[in-house]
């Protein structure tokens, strides 16, 4: 029996991982859940899996998750440490679904722990791309992608000689705006901004998706993951999220992965790695599809997209300023404080401060140069949107 914990069990990767174990009860043991601010789903999540533990992100939230969990014999613990020693608990598999820059650290102890690692938090490759596989690597544990666009990747690269890859191509939809002009853009609301045509996603990510932030990180991500060089990373915009990566081999063949738009895929893929077994999801019907579609992204009107491949030849933390001021700029735009299209002028101005001068930042990848980044792009990006809003 497998032992398993979900870091972020109330978002929307947590409950599709719930959902997939739930089916199959005889096949894990649930360890640890943990949640930000959703006592009462974190609750009746953990009782259901039958979790020994279950800690709350938020300090005051303690005594009201204890509460819910009454009678349970479920541990309960509150507050940032709470979930570090979650992270902690001994572990065979560690679901990292924690969203943004908060879920490096709990990610980093499962795998010191001794816990493979299903990494859904791509902020934490983005900003920590080596220190998470300079980890892994001295821990003897593995990494395995969630996003559906790196699992793509990850399963056509199975079998095959990495000296002989030319190029890896990603997908993305384009979002609920790809033929909005940017003037248009310029009026978007984060209600809008929130609905994806395809994909059944937490707000934030949404958001992240529509602007192509989302798809920047992933760029950053797949040449953390696969040491591949930024040069040999295509994007391409596919409306009918289909076909979710390709991998370019020097003799000219593509192998694509192909499926239906539903993230338990390559949950379940990494739960039951290495092997493969039934899942109870949607087979997908092509005569129902009846053509695929691709275009090349315009980064005139998305230019998060230019600014993660300028994060790649900046290197070092440049990659966690770019999520950090992303974050805080993300935050901006759902208050309204700024505009969508302000969110890369926010980023853009905070890696030119950083970066494009003198540089204050040590780039070297360990934990605590990481970190200073993170609160430096927060710092400096949280300056730049009072600019922009004053």
């Amino acid at each position: 029996m497998k032992r398993v914990s979900i870091l972020g069990a109330t978002g929307s990767i947590g409950q599709n991982t719930i959902d997939l174990i739930r089916r199959d009860r005889t096949g894990f043991e649930v360890v640890a859940l943990t949640g930000g601010r959703n006592v009462d789903l974190l609750a009746k999540s953990a009782i259901e899996l039958g979790a020994k533990h279950a800690a709350i992100a938020e300090d005051s939230l303690y005594q009201d998750l204890k509460d819910a969990l009454a009678g349970s014999g479920i541990g309960v613990s509150a507050g940032r440490s709470a979930i570090l020693q979650a992270a902690a608990m001994p572990s065979d598999w560690v679901m990292s679904s924690i969203v943004g820059a908060a879920g490096l650290e709990p990610g980093l102890t499962a795998m010191s722990n001794g816990a493979d690692l299903a990494l859904a938090n791509k902020e934490s490759m983005v900003a920590a791309g080596r220190l998470m596989k300079a980890t892994a690597a001295e821990n003897n544990v593995q990494i395995l992608p969630i996003d559906s666009e790196h699992s793509a990747i990850f399963q056509a690269l199975m079998g095959q000689s990495r000296s002989s890859v030319e190029r890896i191509i990603i997908t993305a939809s384009g979002g609920a705006f790809k033929n909005w002009s940017k003037a248009e853009l310029a009026t978007v609301t984060p209600e809008q901004a929130m609905v994806h045509p395809n994909w059944s996603m937490g707000s934030r990510i949404t958001i992240d998706s529509a602007s192509m932030f989302n798809k920047g990180l992933e760029v950053i991500e797949t040449k953390e993951f696969f040491e591949i060089d930024a040069t040999q990373i295509e994007v391409v915009i596919h409306p009918q999220s289909i076909v979710h990566a390709l991998v370019g081999f020097h003799d000219g063949n593509l192998l694509a992965h192909v499926g239906p738009p539903d993230m338990r895929h390559a949950i379940g893929f990494a739960l039951y790695y290495p092997e493969r077994k039934p899942l109870p999801l949607n087979r997908l019907d092509l005569t129902k599809i009846g053509q695929l579609d691709f275009a090349k992204p315009d980064q005139i009107r998305f230019p998060a997209l230019k600014l993660a491949y300028d994060v790649l030849e900046l290197g070092g933390v440049a990659g966690a300023v770019y999520n950090a001021s992303k974050e805080v700029a993300l935050d901006a735009f759902m208050a309204r404080q700024i505009g969508f299209l302000n969110m890369a002028e926010v980023v853009e101005r905070t890696l030119h401060r950083l970066f494009a001068r003198a540089c204050e930042l040590n780039k070297d990848q360990n934990l605590d140069n990481i970190l200073h980044a993170d609160h430096m792009g927060r710092k400096i990006g949280r300056e730049e949107i009072q600019a922009l809003s004053a």
